[in-house]
């Protein structure tokens, strides 16, 4: 299978959206149709096994569009403004601001329907199988392929994974708009960008998941799943291990270890981590200063919640409500 045969489902959609373009795997700058709206459509192509389509546009009426793919491919998308419906060999699907999915396809046929004077903003990553596939050997870390493209999809031609946007994604996704809009970002570092989001999101919807720890009743694996919900809704004043332990009648020695074994960090590694990203939603949502924010997820001292927020996300809290659109 040839890698850059994917890129033929992109010029498909652009056709059928009516988008004037002049290439079929070159990067370029694309717009709708006049009669159909406005706005601006980054195409890139880094590497040709590699497309990015960044879309900010505004269409004049209610339209809708049917199209099927040719190539089998997968797509990661980030969808930052707008509610696009889709169809996809007959199950509906919504696409709505914030959330993000994971699809695989092979040849499926698709109905897309987009709203009337909506603003959209979104972006696609896309890959062919032959990539995929590669990555899952490097993501699961042995020479064999425990997971591939025939395996997830089995018997289906089409799957998605959907979830919340991840506030460390939405960093690096964000980062990319900007710099697309400026024309600071190169190919390479568009490439890498691009390249670090696939590998977040294949951990996060292929690889990552709650196992029950060996050796622990179904009965103590509740128990820690509690505590794990407790310290979430008590970040603000969190209890002490000892006192966590006595709230779910777990003794602390196996709370600590089986917390360990099923999320992978210790129990205030994981309340860190919940804090840093409710920080990062309200300070998008940009309504709280940095000091209201950092009070609000349970830090008392702004420096120090500056500090663990800059070590996480890469910039500053201050300077995220300031990004934000």
């Amino acid at each position: 299978m040839h890698t850059t045969d994917f890129h033929q489902n992109f010029n498909l959609f652009f056709d059928e959206f009516r988008v004037s373009r002049k290439h079929g795997k070159r990067t370029e700058k694309l717009a709708p149709h006049q009669e159909i709206g406005e706005g601006t459509i980054f195409r890139f192509i880094p590497r040709m096994d590699l497309e990015v389509v960044i879309s900010e546009y505004k269409l004049y009426r209610a339209y809708k569009m049917r199209m099927s793919t040719k190539r089998p491919m997968i797509e990661l998308s980030y969808c930052f403004q707008g509610l696009r419906e889709a169809n996809v060999s007959g199950n509906q699907h919504e696409l709505a601001s914030g959330s993000c999915t994971l699809q695989l396809m092979k040849e499926v046929n698709a109905h897309f329907e987009f709203k009337e004077s909506q603003p959209y903003m979104m972006m696609g990553i896309a890959i062919p199988v032959s990539t995929f596939d590669y990555f899952m050997e490097e993501v699961s870390g042995v020479h064999t392929r425990s997971i591939d493209f025939a395996q997830i999809l089995g018997k289906k031609s089409y799957r998605m994974f959907k979830e919340k946007i991840d506030p460390a994604a939405s960093v690096i996704a964000k980062q990319i708009c900007q710099s697309v809009k400026t024309g600071s970002m190169k190919n390479l570092e568009l490439e890498c960008s691009a390249l670090q989001l696939l590998s977040m999101a294949f951990r996060s919807f292929l690889f990552d998941s709650e196992p029950e720890p060996a050796r622990f009743s179904k009965r103590d694996v509740g128990k820690i799943r509690q505590a794990r919900d407790i310290i979430v809704e008590h970040m603000t004043e969190p209890p002490t291990l000892l006192e966590l332990a006595r709230w779910i009648d777990l003794n602390d020695y196996k709370l600590k270890k089986g917390f360990k074994e099923m999320y992978g960090t210790t129990v205030f590694g994981y309340l860190r981590e919940k804090r840093l990203e409710k920080a990062f939603l309200l300070l998008q949502n940009g309504k709280m200063n940095v000091n209201e924010v950092s009070c609000a997820v349970g830090y008392s001292n702004p420096s120090y919640f500056a500090e663990a927020f800059r070590t996480k996300y890469g910039i500053n809290p201050g300077e995220l409500i300031r990004r934000s659109f």
